[in-house]
């Protein structure tokens, strides 16, 4: 089965195509762009099965990472990937941020349990914590860099994502860190979805709302005629 796999969480907007049965990418193309998702995701997509010299008709599934990240490149990234999933009849699978960053750094340290960890903002970091058989015990969560660190003081595990160094010097140790990025290399979603098989429709993954709210003084009360 050839699967397409597209990530917009964070600045990335990559896509690629994987063969599950061979267990190999065979295309990709990612676009550095901050922002501005919504208008390159098809292009991406298109260079991506072309790399992989297939097409829309030949996929298998749809994978998409769901978050936590940008709540509007989530959006856009889920939205395309039940789209295509709806117009094509085949699964689209959803894979966290938290994990794919957790299996890259599973890969890199073998056996070790790993936090994976983004900085949030506003003080709270967006954690999940695997054991050293890769089985989810925390999260995905909102918690205190307090609280995150006493979790790797007591576990002593593989650090991943942006809040990585940061939890490290909370605790005062050194730490093995694996990739410190908001998000994970593009193939890791696509192996991680195909070894899941079809599930529940992915849908983005926040952990807490908006930041951008109407402004009570602006909304009008509703007049019943």
């Amino acid at each position: 089965m050839k699967l397409l796999a597209i990530d917009c969480a964070a600045n990335l907007c990559a896509a690629c195509v994987y063969d599950a049965a061979a267990g190999k990418e065979l295309g990709r193309s990612v676009r550095d762009l901050g922002k501005g998702h919504a208008e390159h995701l098809m292009a991406v997509i298109d260079e991506a099965l072309k790399a992989g010299g297939t097409d829309y008709a030949r996929l298998g599934a749809v994978a998409v990472s769901t978050g936590p990240g940008s709540f509007t490149g989530l959006r856009v990234g889920v939205s395309a990937a039940r789209g295509l999933a709806l117009a094509l009849k085949i699964p689209a699978i959803g894979v966290t941020t938290l994990e794919a960053l957790a299996a890259e750094a599973s890969a890199a340290f073998p056996g070790r349990p790993v936090l994976a960890a983004l900085d949030a903002g506003r003080e709270e970091i967006h954690a999940a914590f695997y054991d050293a058989d890769a089985i989810l015990r925390y999260g995905p969560a909102v918690t205190t860099l307090a609280q995150a660190a006493g979790m790797a003081a007591n576990n002593r595990p593989v650090f991943a994502g942006t809040a990585a160094e940061q939890i490290a010097a909370a605790v005062g140790r050194i730490f093995d860190i694996g990739p410190t990025s908001a998000t994970a290399d593009i193939a890791v979603y696509a192996r991680l979805a195909a070894a899941k098989g079809e599930g529940e429709k992915p849908k983005p993954l926040y952990l807490r709302g908006a930041d951008a709210k109407p402004q009570a003084g602006f909304i009008l009360s509703r007049q019943d005629k």
